[in-house]
């Protein structure tokens, strides 16, 4: 019994120290002396002895099995996580599993520049291939996860996603993605808001601030454009803003295209500040930091007009008079427009 006990134990070190050696020798078994990087999937569901198969087809290691000996010696086999990692052909094979158990998958920015709107946005991640257009509109226009993210009811998240520059990975979520643009949003304006003494509420001053931002890109201006919407409406008199009738044409599933007419001068849409009195039901853009603060902090001023001068600098007019003078001089004289590029109420978002 004694000497039976005494081989079984042999075999079972001889068979350790056989394992231990395979995995030791695999360990120092670079798969190839090229330096090139290769980006490897590690995909939701995968399970380790595929992760394995997968990095021996693409040579990233020699050896699958040795692979999963070696993950299973160190701890790291239950610890492998789902991402895009940029894998060295010659890198060790414990510097790979060191690297696909790690968690830090390939990371791009996506940037949204101030005055881009849902439908831009929704263009835009479709062209980028990683999140889909169709399902972030379907969640913009999602009563409860508006209500869950922004706490109360809306018709869309438009104008509470925040534009700015965003890390994202292949694999981040597209909610994951629309709950950190909002958290920036409500940490923003939260910054801003507090002592503008305003008897607005939080949406109608997204609203103006969206309008602020489509009319101007001139920060030194954004104030005085808000305090003429500002006194407009004290007034009684009707906004009458070009890009609200834009996203008006948006809002109808129209698509721009790239003019006004008169027609839609005169189209009753929602938005169409020419027809209704007041603000829009809601925001045309998602403004930027500067935006909310020129909303929720207007210059004092009598003026009730404004016209481009179409290098990106506006007239403002405390009357009609004054403002016909300054359509004149630089809208209706052509010359005054010759070579020169109005505002871009177009803004692209960029993906690096």
């Amino acid at each position: 019994m004694k000497k039976l006990l005494t081989l079984i134990i042999v075999v079972v070190l001889v068979s350790v120290a056989g394992v231990a050696f395979l995995a030791i020798s695999f360990m120092s078994a670079r798969p190839s002396d090229s330096n090139e990087t290769v980006v490897f999937n590690v995909m939701p569901g995968e399970s380790f002895q595929t992760v394995a198969s997968h990095l021996a087809q693409q040579t990233l290691i020699t050896d699958a099995f040795r692979f999963r000996v070696l993950a299973r010696l160190t701890g790291l086999g239950t610890k492998v996580r789902v991402g895009e990692y940029a894998i060295a052909r010659n890198a060790l094979p414990r510097e790979v599993l060191q690297t696909i158990t790690s968690g830090k998958s390939l990371e791009y920015s996506l940037t949204f520049q101030e005055g881009i709107n849902i439908y831009e946005m929704a263009a835009f991640f479709d062209r980028q291939g990683m999140l889909s257009g169709q399902e972030f509109l379907a969640l913009c226009k999602d009563p409860q996860f508006l209500k869950e993210t922004l706490g109360e009811a809306l018709d869309s998240c438009e104008g509470y996603m925040f534009p700015e520059t965003y890390k994202i990975t292949k694999f981040t979520p597209l909610k994951t993605v629309m709950r950190n643009m909002i958290a920036n949003f409500i940490q923003n304006y939260n910054s801003i808001t507090p002592n503008s003494g305003l008897e607005m509420n939080r949406h109608q001053l997204v609203t103006l601030a969206s309008i602020v931002e489509k009319e101007t890109g001139a920060v030194d201006e954004r104030q005085l454009v808000s305090s003429v919407f500002h006194n407009r409406m004290r007034k009684g008199m009707r906004l009458q803003t070009d890009p609200t009738i834009v996203y008006g044409i948006l809002d109808s599933g129209r698509p721009y295209k790239g003019n006004i007419t008169k027609a839609d001068l005169l189209a009753p849409t929602r938005y169409n500040t020419y027809v209704i009195k007041g603000l829009p039901p809601g925001p045309i853009s998602n403004p930027g930091k500067q935006a909310l603060f020129a909303a929720a902090y207007p210059s004092r001023s009598d003026y009730l007009f404004f016209v481009s001068r179409n290098d990106g600098t506006h007239v403002f007019s405390e009357d009609y008079s004054g403002h016909s003078k300054a359509v004149g001089q630089f809208q209706l004289d052509a010359k005054a427009r010759q070579g020169k590029s109005w505002r871009d109420l177009n803004k692209k978002p960029k993906l690096q």
